[in-house]
């Protein structure tokens, strides 16, 4: 392992013990504020430091073992145990530093996922149906839960926009990976001859803000507009002003919920979901601040600009970020998701974990 995590494990091996003992003097314990962050800053440390306190005990039967080789007598034993034990810690490095990186805050949350058709008419709406559907069952199968929230119908099918909210077991940490510009290429239904046509959507994922009070919003800057809903829910919805759509003045963003029969419950679906707007926008200014990567952030919906695209002739999915071909496009898009998803966090754990050692 590089000598700069190790560095890095001592040092918080010396945190942890330092937090353990802190946890049990009177002083934190009659502070519950204190208390509680101490108790959380251990509960992140504990299973790094017992897994490198693992390590450690493996390099410890390594040094052994090499000095018995020099016994003629204990030679044959000390291979064996050698074998063991390095085998041993090859297999526990990948969890240590898996580990050491630090997790990220939203990773935990649900979330809001938008899709909207770009480049492409009519045919983009259909893709976004499609990509919709490929979401959909993904998430069913994770065991995840989906509301729709509001949803605008393309002239002839498909979705010019639709919001989606998703809950479940770490629902962001999945699909953080898939905002971006996604593109497909195929034959639409409605070309004559069977020319490939090039479209694209944009999806864009909005980790769901947990405390109201994360994003302060003014009352005085939102204009918040009822409206009857459309599409299903029977007769209901030519009935009552339900749906909601709200105006954040000082930034220009929309947000509506059409998806509950209650005007209350709409309104706050539509504010949860300013405030997950509001923070992403927020974290997008800390990342250009700081010239950090754009490799998950929205584009404007341009061809040019895609993660991904979706070949339907050659039954071909292109992740463009890690340069991930897969020849399994139908599969994928039935919901087997977890193909694209999972390169792309192992990928994104590798710069994670070359970037710490770099500030190690």
């Amino acid at each position: 392992m590089h000598p700069a995590l190790l560095d890095k494990l001592d040092r918080l091996a010396e945190r942890c013990a330092e937090v353990g003992a802190l946890l049990a003097t009177p002083e934190a314990q009659s502070d519950p504020n204190r208390f509680r962050d101490l108790g959380r800053e251990y509960a992140q440390l504990e299973p790094v430091v017992a897994c490198y306190r693992d390590y450690r005990a493996l390099g410890a039967r390594l040094a052994a073992a090499q000095e018995l080789l020099a016994d003629p007598e204990m030679a044959e034993l000390a291979r064996e145990e050698l074998a063991v034990a390095r085998a041993q810690r090859e297999a526990l490095e990948p969890e240590l530093k898996r580990l050491l990186l630090p997790p990220d805050p939203h990773d935990g949350r649900n979330l809001f996922l938008e899709v909207r058709a770009g480049t492409g008419g009519a045919e983009a709406a259909l893709f976004a149906a499609d990509l919709t559907r490929m979401y959909l069952r993904f998430a069913e199968q994770q065991g995840w839960r989906c509301e729709t929230l509001a949803v605008s119908e393309g002239e002839l099918g498909g979705y010019k926009e639709i919001v989606l909210r998703i809950s479940g077991e770490r629902v962001y940490s999945w699909l953080k990976f898939e905002a971006g510009t996604h593109r497909v290429q195929r034959v639409p239904q409605t070309e004559a001859q069977g020319r490939l046509h090039t479209s694209a959507c944009t999806v864009a994922v909005l980790p769901e803000v947990e405390d109201l009070e994360e994003i302060a919003i003014a009352p005085q800057d939102l204009r918040i507009d009822t409206y009857r809903a459309s599409g299903a829910g029977g007769q209901h919805v030519n009935k009552t002003d339900s749906a909601v759509r709200i105006v954040h003045l000082p930034t220009g963003i929309v947000v509506e919920c059409q998806d509950e029969r209650s005007q209350h419950k709409n309104r706050a679906r539509a504010l949860s979901l300013l405030q997950a707007k509001l923070l992403a926008q927020a974290r997008a200014a800390r990342i250009d601040a700081q010239s950090q990567s754009r490799r998950l952030q929205v584009g404007s919906g341009d061809r040019s600009e895609r993660i991904r695209t979706y070949n339907f002739p050659q039954n071909r999915l292109t992740d463009h970020r890690i340069n991930l071909t897969l020849y399994k496009l139908d599969e994928i898009l039935l919901g087997a998701l977890h193909q694209v998803i999972e390169p792309l966090r192992q990928e994104n754990q590798a710069e994670r974990l070359a970037a710490l050692t770099v500030g190690a």
